[in-house]
């Protein structure tokens, strides 16, 4: 297994299209030699549970070939209808997949029990144990053939593959166990247990469609992502905070971003301006991450102004601590003085965006009487894991 996974490596260099495709040919050719050696057993035999196994590595050969579509289609360049590139092919073969796996499961399900209600004997072999157990050997070595590469290209279609066949094995096994039970006691089980299976795998290409919808409506980020962006940011000196991250995701690889920074209003413009400059070709060098920082300049040298920026984003705190503010302004009049701020407002935080308006309003007017609170909640979808 680990020749072959350096094997693909070496073939395919940094090229994660070549990558997927030659993973999926392996797994085209091994799932074509399981089928029909699978086919073949469970006809003789009459196993309809066999037969039902068969199929589903079958699917798993249509499923590996719409991938290397995907992954070939993904690797088109940007053009000017698609200034963002291909990448989300990568997501839509996978839907198509799952589709797939969802109408064997069906018809798996269906011919299992017109078994059930007009049962037929099963044979049992010794080529029927020998194939299932190859058959499990095969799979267990396919799930870590892709999931090796998976993770060296981080490809989700990749670690999903192997997790399917890191199923097969279990559904394989069943079977296995089925035939041997039936052998030594006469039970007939076989149909319930093709049931069982297309059950299983209907369920698992339901699963499937979820997980591949989710990115193409457009999925909040991995927290862990967001955690390095605003972690990466932070560290550069001259940087206050950051707020309003967004990320956009057009498919593997093809990630965009942007952030607020706060930077010392008093700083030298220029300044700033280089330090963000050098974060956003820091991201795009070290992450492949293409990031635009906003510039938001922050009075540090008038006492009154950070005094009052502390103590209402200690207010916030006590409404809910995940709760900050940014962009504090004020513009004084002769009978009050407007506050002007933004409320980020995590996505699990229990109190509603006017509710947070509301109770924070009366808070910072408790605190400065002749305060007009102008508040904006921004809402975070992007929250990394606390």
């Amino acid at each position: 297994m680990l020749d072959m996974v350096e094997w693909v490596l070496a073939r395919a260099g940094e090229d994660r299209s070549k990558v997927g495709s030659l993973a999926g040919m392996v797994c085209i050719s091994l799932n074509v030699v399981l089928c029909c050696a699978k086919g073949a057993i469970g006809v003789l035999s009459g196993s309809v549970s066999i037969v039902a196994d068969a199929l589903n590595n079958l699917s798993d050969a249509s499923s590996n070939i719409v991938s290397v579509l995907g992954f070939k289609l993904a690797s088109k360049p940007a053009d000017p209808e698609h200034p963002y590139g291909h990448g989300r092919y990568e997501y839509l073969s996978g839907l198509v997949v799952a589709v797939l796996v969802l109408l064997i499961g069906i018809e798996l399900i269906r011919s299992s029990i017109e078994k059930i209600i007009a049962p037929t004997p099963v044979e049992f072999s010794a080529a029927l144990v020998a194939v299932l157990l190859l058959s499990c050997a095969v799979k267990l070595w396919m799930a870590h053939f892709n999931k090796r590469l998976g993770d060296a290209i981080d490809s989700e279609t990749l670690r999903a593959t192997a997790q399917d066949s890191k199923n097969d094995v279990i559904a394989t096994a069943a079977v296995l166990a089925c035939s041997v039970m039936a052998h030594l006691t006469g039970l007939a089980l076989d149909a319930w247990v093709g049931l069982a299976v297309g059950a299983y795998i209907g369920w698992s290409g339901f699963e499937l469609i979820r997980d591949t919808v989710s990115p193409l409506l457009g999925q909040a980020p991995d927290p862990a992502l967001v955690s390095h962006i605003r972690s990466k940011i932070m560290g550069y000196p001259g940087v206050l905070g950051t707020h309003d991250l967004m990320v956009h995701d057009y498919g593997p690889g093809r990630q965009f971003a942007s952030a607020h920074v706060e930077m010392a209003a008093e700083a030298d413009p220029m300044t700033s301006h280089d330090t963000l400059d050098n974060i956003e070709q820091a991201f795009k060098d070290e992450d492949g991450l293409i990031v635009t920082l906003h510039y938001d300049p922050i009075v540090t040298h008038d006492p009154h102004l950070v005094d009052m920026r502390n103590r209402i984003d200690a207010a916030a705190k006590t409404l809910d601590a995940h709760l900050s503010i940014h962009d504090l302004r004020t513009v004084p009049g002769p009978t009050h003085t407007n506050v002007i701020f933004d409320c980020l407002r995590p996505e699990d935080c229990p109190l509603g965006a006017s509710e947070i308006k509301e109770r924070l309003s009366s808070l910072v007017i408790e605190a400065y009487p002749e305060a007009v609170p102008k508040i904006t909640i921004d809402e975070d979808y992007v929250s990394a894991a606390q």
